[in-house]
C-alpha cells in the first residue's frame, strides 16, 4: 500500500513538472532568433557574392554563345552579319545586311559591358575579326570574351586575380 502511494505521488510530481515546463520562454526564443540573425548576417555577403559570380559567368557564357551563333550564321547562310557592342545600353546586337535576321542580347542585372561603342562585320569565308567583349560585375570581377582569330572560337578569360 505504501509503495502505491509513493508511485502515485511521484506520478503527480512528474505531471506537475511537465505541465509547468511545457513550451518555450520568451528569453529562449529571443536567444534562438539572435543566433539565427547573426548567422544570416555572416552568410549573406558570401551568398550574394556567389550570386554575382554566377551571373557574371552566365553572362560570359551567353556572350560566347551569341558571338558563336553570329559567326555560324554568317558562314552557313553566306550572309554579312553586323555585330554591335553597346556599353551605354548594355546590349549586344546581331543584324544581317539585308535585315532578315536580328538578335539582341541583354546583360543580366549586375553585369555590364565595359569599353566604348563598337561595330564589327562578320563576313562569310573571311578570317574573324579580333573581337573582345569585357564584362564586369558589381564587385569588380571581370571576364573577357575574345574571339580567337585563328580558330574563330570565342574564349572566356578571367581578368581578376581572385
Amino acid at each position: 500500500m505504501q509503495g502505491q502511494v509513493k508511485s502515485q505521488k511521484s506520478k503527480v510530481k512528474s505531471q506537475k513538472y511537465l505541465r509547468s515546463h511545457r513550451g518555450v520562454t520568451l528569453i529562449e526564443l529571443l536567444i534562438v532568433v539572435g543566433i539565427a540573425g547573426a548567422m544570416a548576417t555572416i552568410a549573406l555577403p558570401a551568398f550574394s557574392s556567389g550570386l554575382d559570380n554566377m551571373r557574371l559567368s552566365q553572362a560570359a557564357d551567353g556572350v560566347a554563345a551569341f558571338l558563336n551563333g553570329g559567326m555560324n550564321r554568317a558562314e552557313r547562310r553566306q550572309q554579312a552579319i553586323e555585330l554591335s557592342i553597346s556599353p551605354r545600353t548594355n546590349v549586344l546586337l546581331l543584324r544581317s545586311a539585308d535585315n532578315t535576321f536580328a538578335r539582341k542580347l541583354d546583360m543580366p542585372e549586375g553585369v555590364r559591358v565595359e569599353g566604348e561603342q563598337r561595330q564589327y562585320m562578320l563576313l562569310p569565308g573571311s578570317t574573324p575579326a579580333r573581337i573582345g567583349v569585357q564584362l564586369v560585375n558589381r564587385r569588380g570581377l571581370r571576364r573577357l570574351v575574345r574571339v580567337d582569330p585563328i580558330t574563330g572560337v570565342p574564349r572566356i578569360e578571367r581578368l581578376d586575380n581572385r
